[in-house]
């Protein structure tokens, strides 16, 4: 895998230090163009300051200009980076600007970033989310190529970039990244997993690495097939039926809440690859399906993220894995499986699997541990798409108040949800005359009515459902991410959870 940077924060460097700095060293600059006197001390012979009018750099934001061994100085490199309006620097914009910086690095070794603006004062917050920015942006999945070295044939060992950013709170920065760096390596994770190609990651590699939670302290379960069959999951574990894999159920636990604190609940959908089963898709673009277990990727993230935070809440992630394949064993369209909450599904199309995985975790997780919510997410429908493109995620719920507050996390991570609409009209399309209900619907409406089918797994309990599928995976890239897998889920519920359910 690539090298991660190292992050470190200090002081403002005197003057005289600062001129005779070697390395590269990032100033800021709001939309005037203009450098405080602390980013001028790394200037010594003022390249940027004459160098912004024929660049034509005037700060706008994210904008870059790059000085090569700046005269007057020792500096292998000067880069300004534009700011934009100091009223915009809200918690993403910070965010992107350190994504802005990581783009810029190059093949640096020793980095500083000079946090200080005209018209501006940082604080250490403002610093822990630039920081974070460089991580998201520096990821990139290489595991599995081999680069060598054109001199001598092996491996080439890229050294990590030494970032130190200079702030006036140092202190502050590093309590705040602290925990900044739990949710970026939730997210981090996320990615991977989504990454990995199906022949690495199937369900039974997916629960290991779930298990390795333990070490933050998450209790982890694993349900294999004889103890769902007990169960009576009979939707899941007809989805996995055509795979020589396996099936498994991960239960999560992370209680760092009052010990009688009913937990909050996050459950994913974990295909770890999906052909569609009988119901097989086309060939072009059918690789992309090792990623419709982005769902189970986020929740796997996130309680990563609430355990390496020790977040002060009752927590419980539950995913379930599976492999959608073809073989003669596989469910046909037409089966009729029975589900466990004892309501029974005819299955008219096998590849609309995500929701018969979702029914029986979610009635599973309803069951056992009564939470006071649960947020459902998944790679479920293309028709999501059509709707709404891939910069929203579709959010359906059946509580207005967890609705509000899913949106309004969505607003302030970036990881934006737009609410879709659900009712009785939409519930009837999904009744069927040979069972309880069917798997699919009519032509319209498919996000809708897949949501539907979702509902009657709940019960009352206050219930949302994010589907994901276009802004987990195939999303268009941003500041804050060039990765096929985008990590999506995991910065918007650990905002969820902090900002409305922990004690």
């Amino acid at each position: 895998m690539n090298q991660r940077p190292s992050i470190a924060f200090a002081k403002f460097a005197a003057p005289q230090a600062a001129a005779n700095r070697k390395g590269t060293v990032f100033v800021l600059s709001a939309d005037d163009g203009g450098l405080s006197d602390t980013a001028r001390a790394y200037d010594s012979g003022k390249t940027l300051e004459r160098a912004f009018p024929v660049g034509e750099f005037t700060g706008k934001f994210a904008s870059v200009l790059e000085i090569l061994a700046p005269e007057g100085g020792s500096l292998d490199r000067l880069v300004a980076i534009g700011a934009g309006k100091v009223s915009g620097l809200d918690e993403y914009a910070w965010l992107k600007l350190g994504g802005s910086i990581a783009s810029s690095l190059r093949k640096a070794t020793d980095a500083a970033v000079v946090l200080d603006l005209i018209g501006a004062s940082p604080n250490g917050k403002d610093a822990a989310n630039l920081a974070a920015g460089i991580l998201l942006r520096g990821y990139s999945f290489d595991k599995y190529k081999t680069r060598k070295d054109k001199d001598n044939g092996k491996p080439d060992p890229k050294k990590p970039v030494k970032v130190t950013i200079h702030t006036a709170d140092p202190a502050g920065a590093k309590k705040a990244f602290a925990e900044l760096e739990a949710v970026v390596d939730g997210v981090l994770l996320a990615r991977d997993l989504v990454n990995e190609p199906a022949n690495a990651l199937g369900p039974v590699e997916f629960a290991a690495r779930a298990d390795e939670l333990e070490a933050l302290g998450v209790k982890v379960e694993i349900l294999t097939e004889k103890e769902m069959k007990k169960l009576g999951m009979g939707s899941l574990l007809g989805v996995a039926q055509g795979s020589p894999r396996g099936a498994r159920m991960v239960v999560m636990q992370w209680n760092g809440g009052k010990p009688k604190d009913s937990p909050v609940a996050f459950v994913g959908k974990g295909v770890t690859f999906d052909t569609g089963g009988n119901s097989i898709k086309p060939a072009s673009g059918m690789e992309d399906m090792k990623g419709d277990m982005g769902g189970a990727a986020a929740v796997t993230g996130l309680m990563h993220a609430l355990a390496a935070r020790k977040a002060k809440a009752n927590v419980v992630g539950i995913i379930g894995l599976v492999e959608n394949a073809v073989d003669g064993h596989a469910q046909r369209p037409g089966d009729i499986v029975t589900s466990m909450s004892g309501q029974t599904i005819e299955v008219l199309n096998t590849d609309a699997e995500g929701r018969l995985v979702l029914a029986d975790a979610l009635w599973y997780c309803n069951d056992r541990f009564r939470p006071k919510f649960m947020v459902n997410l998944a790679t479920l429908t293309g028709a999501i798409m059509v709707a709404l493109g891939q910069h929203y995620a579709g959010l359906f719920s059946n509580n207005d108040e967890l609705a509000q507050r899913l949106t309004a996390a969505g607003q302030a991570t970036q990881e934006r949800l737009w609410r879709m609409p659900l009712g009785t009209e939409y519930d009837k399309l999904i009744d069927s005359k040979n069972a309880d209900m069917k798997n699919i619907g009519g032509r319209y409406g498919g996000a809708i009515i897949a949501a539907q089918f979702l509902q009657r797994f709940v019960k009352d309990t206050p219930w949302a459902h994010l589907d994901i599928a276009g802004t987990a995976i195939g999303s268009p890239s941003n500041e804050i991410n060039q990765s096929w897998a985008s990590g999506f889920g995991v910065r918007l519920l650990d905002r969820l959870v902090r900002d409305h359910y922990e004690s």
